[in-house]
C-alpha cells in the first residue's frame, strides 16, 4: 500500500465545498448538451411532420436491447460515483476496481449497440429512411462520446495507480471523469426516451 493510499480522508470541515470537475470539462459538457439538444429539437420537428412513418420505423428497434443498454449505463454511472467517493476516502484499490467495472459496462454497451446496428442494417434499415437517419446519427455520435469516455476512464485509472500523484490531482481527475461519464449516461436516457419509448 502506498503512502497516498494510507493517508486519512480529509475531514468534511477541512475540505472546501466545490463543484466537481474544472471549467474546461463543464464547457465541454454544456457544449455537448447544447448540440444534442438542438438535434433532439430537429428530431421532434421531423417526427411531428410524419408521426405514422416514424412510429412504423420505430417498431423495428429492439426494446430489449434498449432497456438492457440503459440498465448497463445506469450501473456504470453508479460505479463511477462510488469510485469518486472511494478516491475521496483514499480507498484507491477500491476506486480502481470501480473504474474498471464502469469501463467494462461501457464496453458491453458498445458491443450491444454494434449488434443492434448490424441487425438494423441487415434488415434493410439505413440512413435513407428518415427515422433511421436520426437513429444512426444520434446513437453514432453518442457511441463516439462513450468511446472517448472509456479513454478518460483509462486515464483516471492510470492516475489512481500513480503513487506520486498528489491527492488533490487524483480527486480532481476522478471527478472530471465522473462528470463526463454521467453526461454520457444522461444523453443516453434522453436518446432512449425519444427513439425507443416515444409513440
Amino acid at each position: 500500500m502506498t503512502v497516498s493510499e494510507r493517508d486519512p480522508a480529509p475531514t468534511q470541515a477541512a475540505r472546501p465545498t466545490h463543484m466537481p470537475g474544472d471549467i474546461h470539462m463543464w464547457v465541454m459538457v454544456l457544449g455537448d448538451l447544447f448540440f444534442f439538444g438542438s438535434y433532439f429539437v430537429a428530431y421532434m420537428v421531423f417526427r411531428a411532420a410524419s408521426p405514422e412513418r416514424f412510429a412504423a420505423a420505430q417498431r423495428h428497434l429492439s426494446m430489449g436491447i434498449g432497456v438492457t443498454n440503459t440498465l448497463v449505463l445506469l450501473t456504470s454511472s453508479m460505479f463511477v460515483a462510488l469510485a469518486v467517493i472511494s478516491v475521496r476516502q483514499r480507498e484507491l484499490p477500491a476506486a480502481r476496481r470501480l473504474v474498471l467495472a464502469a469501463g467494462a459496462c461501457g464496453v458491453l454497451f458498445a458491443a450491444l449497440k454494434t449488434y443492434e446496428w448490424r441487425h438494423a442494417i441487415v434488415g434493410g434499415h439505413t440512413v435513407a429512411e428518415e427515422f433511421f437517419s436520426f437513429y444512426f446519427v444520434l446513437t453514432g455520435i453518442h457511441l463516439a462520446h462513450l468511446l472517448l469516455g472509456l479513454l478518460i476512464l483509462g486515464i483516471v485509472f492510470l492516475r489512481l495507480r500513480d503513487p506520486a500523484a498528489p491527492v488533490s490531482k487524483q480527486i480532481g481527475i476522478a471527478e472530471q471523469g465522473a462528470l463526463y461519464w454521467h453526461m454520457i449516461d444522461l444523453l443516453w436516457i434522453v436518446i432512449f426516451a425519444v427513439l425507443y419509448l416515444m409513440r
